[in-house]
């Protein structure tokens, strides 16, 4: 009988690691398929998701390590298809290369235009400057808007991977480590290092990062070193990585009000230092222009007139939904700090990040990546709707909506679904104390 079980057993794990691998095929496949149909393949991701957080330990490592490489190299295969930012990111490595400090002049500045050359600048390029010139990269008559640590990479991408395709396949490879990171940190902190897959298979982290080729990976990575660091009680280190994971791209900060919850002056002051040390030569370069595009981007977005508040201008005059905005953020901020566990940060840290996202309602998936890195640390898994939500939002026109409504429909949605999770589990966990208690007091 006991044969019979193992043997049951064990060919109920190989049809399981059939099944996911299957999934993990549908899911490359269907990020191949064109137009807006590649977003199918979070259908099979969730699947094969689930399946692999079932297996034996081994087997699933091979899968994740297997999706983390195929599926990002399997979006680099195509040029960029939602976003431009990456020929900014060209641009500022080449223009380092120069000689010239990144934060300096924007492209369109006559003293860059010696730089000028494809596929960059192109005649039936979309976006144009004032002497007629037209080019890829995004806002050309403005200074970039990227951080310090971003700029660097961007001018080593620049001399060792030139071009979309280097770019490309740079970032899938951070992608991959940021998958392996996250299966070895779980490990180490006694977590299910299975809940890996929720990145290294995740569509987003393989559109964003390997298509689209966005920064926003590299902090991510970083954010998750500074994560599984603090959680083991290192402040100045995991102060230091959470400190240049801002500085590769600001969405980090939110992390603070969980970050700091223990030894918060020792974090705190490792981070300041990490980022004012790599704004300093900048700041000698080019004094307060270091600050770039960021004050005109926030306006741009129509966060400072409210119109971007997708949630909240749905119920609220326009006028009202900056300071109720800010309100609700800082008593999630307070909140998150009051509840977060310095051994477990990542629970109140997605906790903060989502309500950024709900509130701000963004139309950009890539701000989100953060998200799904601290679903696979241990936030609940339903929490991945808010980071999916962007997508209709940014492809609204291509359904035939408005941006507001299509903010308001995925991020109201998503909302429903994070209330509705929260509700249940707070219901199991009621169900669960009396049998607690009993069982306590019969000790």
């Amino acid at each position: 009988m006991a044969a019979a079980t193992r043997a049951g057993t064990v060919t109920g794990h190989r049809i399981r690691a059939v099944v996911a691998a299957a999934a993990l095929a549908a899911t490359a496949a269907a990020l191949l398929l064109p137009g807006r149909w590649y977003l199918l393949a979070f259908a099979p991701f969730a699947a094969g998701a689930w399946l692999v957080t079932r297996l034996e330990r081994r087997t699933a490592l091979v899968l994740v390590l297997l999706g983390g490489v195929l599926l990002p190299l399997t979006a680099a295969t195509g040029p960029p298809d939602s976003s431009d930012d990456l020929y900014r990111y060209l641009w500022d490595g080449r223009v380092q290369l120069a000689g010239v400090d990144p934060y300096r002049y924007p492209p369109a500045a006559p003293e860059l235009a010696p730089l000028r050359d494809a596929p960059l600048w192109s005649p039936d390029a979309h976006w144009c400057v004032p002497d007629g010139a037209c080019t890829r990269i995004n806002r050309p008559t403005v200074p970039t808007i990227y951080p310090p640590v971003a700029e660097g990479l961007f001018a080593a991408v620049a001399v060792v991977a030139p071009g979309v395709r280097g770019l490309q396949l740079v970032m899938a490879g951070f992608a991959f480590a940021v998958g392996a990171l996250l299966w070895r940190a779980l490990a180490a902190l006694g977590r299910d290092p299975r809940r890996a897959v929720l990145w290294s298979w995740c569509p987003m982290a393989a559109l964003e990062a390997g298509n689209n080729a966005h920064v926003d990976v590299v902090a991510v990575g970083l954010a998750a070193v500074a994560v599984w660091l603090l959680a083991r009680g290192r402040a100045v280190p995991g102060g230091i990585a959470w400190g240049l994971a801002v500085a590769t791209k600001l969405t980090p900060a939110l992390l603070a009000p969980a970050l700091l919850r223990r030894r918060p002056l020792a974090v705190a002051l490792a981070a300041v230092g990490a980022v004012a040390a790599v704004y300093l030569p900048h700041v000698l370069a080019v004094g307060p222009a270091v600050l770039g595009y960021l004050p005109g981007y926030l306006h741009e977005e129509g966060y400072a007139d409210g119109s971007r508040f997708a949630l909240l201008s749905a119920v609220l005059p326009a006028p009202l939904t900056p300071p109720v905005a800010a309100a609700i953020l800082a008593a999630a901020a307070i909140l998150v700090w009051r509840r977060a566990d310095p051994d477990r940060p990542w629970r109140a840290a997605a906790a903060m990040v989502t309500a950024t996202l709900l509130v701000a309602a963004p139309g950009y998936p890539w701000y989100a990546l953060l998200l799904v890195m601290l679903v696979a640390y241990g936030a609940p898994w339903e929490w991945l709707t808010v980071a999916a939500a962007a997508y209709l939002a940014q492809f609204a026109p291509d359904i035939g909506l408005a941006t507001d409504t299509a903010q308001r429909i995925g991020y109201g949605t998503a909302l429903a679904v994070v209330v509705t999770g929260l509700a249940l589990r707070h219901r199991q966990r009621r169900r669960a104390e009396p049998g607690q208690r009993m069982s306590t007091a019969r000790v």
